[in-house]
């Protein structure tokens, strides 16, 4: 079987942290053959760091050397690296959040579409052993009623790279981290649609002078992103979901889970536990060993790759990351907002 052959398109810190390790684990279906970077030095020094054979500065130069990209680009730039990827007739796995909303994601399944090639989206969560033992145990939870989801760090605003950069990125706490645990609850619960959408975003708090932060520094008078999110949801078939996401919550401790109440028993996903009646008994099971890779990165590699030739079906579909950009969307244009 010939390998995948994978381009890496911006070699910034999710690139060398996630990606190109994960694709180097599976040497034996793919080889990672070019990179990009709009730097073109970063883009040699990765490259040769790898051993990659080779390095550009623009990515429209690798397209004709690689069967599959990987855009770990910032969220400005997904949508249009991504069509011009399928225009040039090659597969795309894309960084989360998809785009920037809901129409440049529309926009890029078209192009999918229309060149017939794989679109996935690197919503890695769904990945985890955790995450796959729940949306196993599903059945046993019954029609969802109510889900909750945590996205919540204490005091850590990412003072690096362009993550508080609106114009780049699009928002803050809210489309950089609470869109994997959206994305993640919205998955166990069958993707329903969504009905109505209220939310608030502040960032009161990293406004102020003189911030303890635990990760790095930033300008506090030029803050113009999200920095806490509350959001609640409302689906077609009746169900119900809690949101919150913060990088800066003044909480005791970081919290990143999912639960979900059934008709018939419930979850939550981090730690794995599973909550049912049973013989007149309230009974709560935590699994002792959950099977899976520890870098959820991994199967998310393969999972794509297998996907590109053919052998499985995409885990995280574009239909489904579309719904998670258009519910950030409704939760940034929902009424009350104090930014």
């Amino acid at each position: 079987m010939n390998k995948l052959r994978i381009g890496i398109i911006g070699v910034g810190g999710i690139a060398q942290g996630r990606h190109i390790p994960a694709f180097l684990q599976l040497a034996d279906i793919c080889e990672i053959t070019a990179v990009s970077d709009v730097n073109r030095e970063r883009a040699r020094e990765i490259a040769e760091k790898y051993n990659i054979p080779n390095a550009y500065e623009d990515y429209r130069q690798l397209f004709s050397e690689v069967d599959a990209v990987c855009i770990c680009t910032p969220n400005k730039f997904h949508a249009e690296i991504t069509i011009a990827a399928f225009d040039a007739g090659v597969h795309v796995l894309c960084e989360k959040p998809m785009a920037l909303n809901a129409d440049e994601c529309e926009a890029m399944i078209a192009a999918s579409q229309k060149a017939g090639k794989v679109l996935a989206i690197a919503y890695h969560y769904r990945f985890m052993k955790e995450a796959q033992a729940a949306k196993k145990a599903m059945s046993e939870v019954g029609t969802p009623l109510v889900a909750r989801v945590q996205a919540l760090r204490r005091r850590k605003v990412p003072g690096w790279g362009v993550f508080i950069n609106k114009e780049l990125q699009g928002g803050g706490s809210l489309i950089d981290f609470g869109c994997h645990l959206l994305d993640l609850a919205l998955w166990l619960m069958g993707n329903p649609t969504e009905t109505a959408v209220s939310g608030t975003a502040y960032n009161a708090l990293s406004k102020k002078p003189n911030q303890v932060n635990q990760w790095g520094t930033y300008d506090h008078e030029t803050f113009n992103v999200d920095d806490h999110v509350t959001a609640y949801l409302k689906f077609d078939n009746g169900a119900s979901l809690l949101f919150e996401t913060s990088w800066a919550a003044n909480i005791k401790d970081d919290l990143a889970n999912v639960s979900i109440s059934g008709v018939d028993g419930g979850l939550n996903v981090f730690p794995f536990e599973l909550y049912t009646t049973k013989n007149g008994m309230l009974l709560n099971s935590e699994a002792s060993w959950l099977p899976g890779e520890e870098d959820p990165g991994v199967p998310q590699a393969k999972n794509f790759i297998d996907a590109c030739l053919g052998l499985d079906e995409l885990i995280v579909k574009p239909e489904e990351a579309l719904q998670v950009s258009r519910i950030i969307d409704r939760i940034y244009e929902s009424g009350g907002n104090s930014i």
